[in-house]
């Protein structure tokens, strides 16, 4: 399927198979060359090598199934921001900014309480983690990263805070 309609399928609601099955497809990409590897270890090697040829350090980066569906799996709020920033300078810009929900209006972000806010985000969230990161259009017309992750009991109850702090971005506070 072409890339724009995986994103958007993979975004908008939230599939973990598909990016699970994404991840993997990076590795099989370098599985030719590596058949001694198994494609995780691959996927691994291609996300970091993606990283370094944009100078992301992302110190402590675990990756695990690669939908970020695992206990396991770690990045820090920087690198994260990192990888949008880069993302948003690179060819597929386009395809991955539509392909995420937008705040009040569709996919996750359907309930999103952030008002006036244009934002194109993604939300995560398991037991005792809740995250969003992504896009927010600013009354500057400049377009913001955000990234904002929350460890702790009660990380669910962070969704308010998060609408406050896409609005913050929306104001160009």
């Amino acid at each position: 399927r072409p890339w724009g309609e995986l994103l958007r399928t993979l975004n908008k609601q939230s599939s973990n198979v598909y990016s699970r099955l994404l991840y993997l497809q990076l590795g099989l990409a370098q599985a030719a060359d590596n058949p001694e590897l198994p494609t995780r270890a691959l996927a691994d090697r291609a996300v970091r090598q993606w990283l370094a040829a944009r100078r992301i350090d992302a110190p402590g980066l675990v990756l695990d199934n690669g939908s970020g569906l695992s206990r396991a799996e770690r990045i820090t709020p920087r690198a994260l921001a990192q990888v949008l920033q880069a993302a948003h300078q690179g060819r597929w810009a386009p395809e991955l900014q539509m392909s995420l929900p937008i705040a009040g209006v569709d996919g996750t972000l359907r309930r999103s309480r952030a008002k006036g806010a244009t934002a194109h985000l993604k939300t995560g969230s398991l037991r005792d983690v809740a995250g969003v990161a992504g896009y927010v259009l600013g009354a500057s017309g400049r377009r913001h990263v955000l990234v904002a992750i929350v460890n702790h009991p009660n990380a669910n109850a962070s969704r308010p805070a998060f609408d406050a702090l896409v609005e913050w971005a929306a104001r160009d506070l």
